[in-house]
């Protein structure tokens, strides 16, 4: 039998109410699939381990995030859910029927752990090519020479960053829609915060 952590029950226990069944969903689907997987914490959130690291759960303010960690498992999970991969391979999950059924999410679970049982290797990944900064919208270029702070702030960001909030004031259909947008990205950026921030913490 696999190892359980007091600090995961901690974690479940501090989390947000709407995220408390997920995880605890989550966990007992783990153990029930994967009876020997050991609990941890790693970086600052609860992982499965089975000759190896199996997969991860966390909660952030409004929604949790599942994902496997071998590559291979990765592809797989995110195919079989058809959801947007973009947090963990199951989208965010807001409640929980935003995850797939608990048969779908047994058989990975069980796949994730043979995976690892037999010492499959993570694919070399493909060097990513780093896309350059992106071009200001003449709009937001003079918001931010209006804002000392905002424009050292923006000129520190990473290109992916930049570009979050370029296409976001970009995608506004309407005008006002675009002036607040403009107005909202200032103030956040001027504080050093990314566009997702609320998502990531920053």
């Amino acid at each position: 039998m696999g190892q359980r952590d007091a600090r995961v029950d901690a974690y479940i226990a501090g989390a947000a109410p709407f995220a408390q069944p997920i995880l605890t969903h989550l966990r007992a689907l783990v153990h029930a699939a994967c009876p020997g997987a050991n609990e941890t914490i790693k970086w600052g959130f609860p992982h499965f381990e089975h000759h190896g690291i199996l997969c991860s759960m966390a909660a952030f303010k409004r929604h949790c995030a599942f994902g496997f960690w071998h590559g291979a498992m990765r592809t797989l999970a995110a195919e079989n859910a058809d959801r947007d991969a973009a947090m963990g391979q199951f989208g965010r999950l807001e409640q929980r029927s935003d995850l797939p059924g608990d048969a779908t999410l047994t058989a990975l679970i069980r796949k994730a752990a043979s995976v690892n049982e037999a010492g499959v290797k993570p694919a070399r990944a493909t060097p990513r090519i780093s896309k350059p900064p992106p071009a200001l919208p003449s709009d937001l270029a003079g918001a931010l020479r209006g804002n000392r702070k905002a424009l050292m702030q923006f000129e520190a960001m990473s290109p992916s960053h930049q570009r979050e909030y370029v296409e976001w004031i970009a995608t506004a259909k309407r005008e006002e829609t675009r002036l607040r947008r403009l107005a909202t990205a200032v103030e956040w950026i001027a504080e050093g915060k990314s566009k997702e921030w609320k998502y990531r913490g920053s």
